[in-house]
């Protein structure tokens, strides 16, 4: 795999990152539920996956309790990891699930180190587990490294991670150099705690991909399209994908202060405004119940890391329907060539909620409400241009016609994506 311009490219192709959220793969499933998942996923439009090579803190509870080093548990619910013993049986169980995943033709984008391991992150007030002990990280990266390197893997450094001193930046530094020094092919990036905008300057300069997390809190979707139009125009060329969009299904984080969860429609709506904001060379799906791997009337505890709400069944939550949105979303970008397109930084009917993108004389309007559109703002000879609605809920298109610079309504309740092509 490799960067071309402001997208990625494997064996030849464009490769657009369309990834499913699964952190707890490596402890909390079992084989054959993995493969049918894996099916499942591929036969979807999926083709990455998105684990957390460690035990995710936040994880639903399973009765096999599977770890990656010698572990010591407390009678409190916090353990005590020796991360200079790993379990080599650990590291088996995952390399079968990375080659049922190479089976179906999934890339695994891997977490190195979350940020509940590494000192003064966010997380640090609520964590069960003991810190990584530096001393070892050197050991345990090249051991993931080599041991991981012919599935091809995506890497990311952190996990969900703030950069608050010079401590936590040094762990990151440690596994960053180590990552490089054992694999010189894979991409790399970093995965950052919803809302960041940037990563030491240090970092910037050597991943491949700009990672950012639009996340969970209601107050602050905003973020799906704010955060890459800052990247943009700081000039960051490099492509950049949404990797943590709310959920499907997902509580709104701090739940005991907020009632409500991301519906269908709220996930597919950030989905759009994300990709049309610059944000085009991917985006990852979650579904709550899928990420952690829930089993109804096993413990999800929500009060640990956001506060969420209890999941869904995983049998449940594989029904949800954004899925398909998401991989209807790739069809759409691969057959229009969005990921080409350029943010369109202007508001129509004064809001910024509508998203704009432009290729050559194309251009891609997501509307998230149905009403008839001005697009006096964009200065177009509209009767050069076919207009195109596509319905991204029943996945239907129709042509609409214009009086002036006013697109009349699509014939959809929901939202929609308008292409305007230039007549030839």
């Amino acid at each position: 795999m490799e960067v071309k311009d402001q997208y990625l490219m494997k064996n030849g192709e464009v490769f657009f990152y369309l990834a499913d959220t699964c952190w707890s793969a490596f402890t909390n499933i079992e084989l054959d539920e993995w493969e049918s998942y894996c099916q499942f996923r591929q036969k979807q439009g999926y083709n990455v996956i998105q684990i957390n090579v460690l035990r995710q803190w936040d994880a639903s509870h399973i009765s096999i309790r599977r770890d990656p080093f010698e572990v010591t548990l407390l009678d409190d619910g916090h353990y005590i990891y020796d991360y200079q013993n790993i379990h080599e049986d650990y590291f088996d169980r995952a390399e079968k699930m990375l080659e049922i995943m190479r089976k179906y033709h999934l890339t695994p984008a891997l977490v190195l180190l979350w940020a509940n391991y590494v000192p003064d992150t966010w997380t640090n007030p609520m964590i069960m587990n003991n810190l990584f002990n530096k001393a070892y990280l050197i050991n345990y990266v090249k051991y993931v490294v080599k041991r991981f390197q012919k599935y091809e893997p995506i890497y990311f450094v952190s996990g969900d991670t703030d950069f608050p001193t010079l401590q936590t930046i040094e762990y990151y530094q440690i596994v960053l150099d180590t990552l490089k020094k054992y694999d010189k092919e894979s991409l790399v990036s970093f995965h950052i705690k919803g809302r960041l905008d940037e990563i030491p300057e240090q970092f910037l300069k050597c991943i491949d991909f700009f990672s950012y997390q639009s996340g969970h809190n209601k107050n602050y979707q905003n973020t799906a399209f704010t955060i890459p139009q800052k990247l943009r125009q700081k000039g960051i060329k490099m492509p950049i994908i949404n990797t943590e969009p709310c959920y499907e299904q997902i509580s709104y984080s701090h739940s005991c202060h907020e009632f409500g969860r991301f519906s269908r429609e709220d996930i597919r709506k950030i989905a759009w405004q994300s990709i049309l904001s610059g944000a085009n060379a991917g985006i990852t799906y979650g579904a709550h119940g899928i990420w952690s791997w829930h089993h109804k009337g096993e413990n999800f505890g929500v009060h640990t890391g956001e506060g969420f709400d209890v999941p869904f069944d995983v049998i449940t939550a594989l029904t949800f329907q954004g899925a398909y949105d998401y991989a209807f979303l790739k069809q759409l970008v691969l057959k229009y060539q969005i990921y080409l397109s350029h943010p369109v930084n202007i508001e129509l009917m004064h809001t910024p909620l509508i998203r704009i993108s432009q290729k050559d004389n194309d251009y891609f309007i997501y509307l998230p409400c149905n009403t008839e559109l001005d697009v006096s703002c964009l200065n177009l000879n509209l009767s050069q241009y076919t207009i195109t609605a596509i319905d991204l809920e029943k996945r239907t298109s129709e042509t609409l016609k214009h009086h002036n610079q006013v697109i009349e309504m699509h014939s959809g309740q929901k939202d929609a994506l308008y292409i305007l092509s230039l007549k030839k």
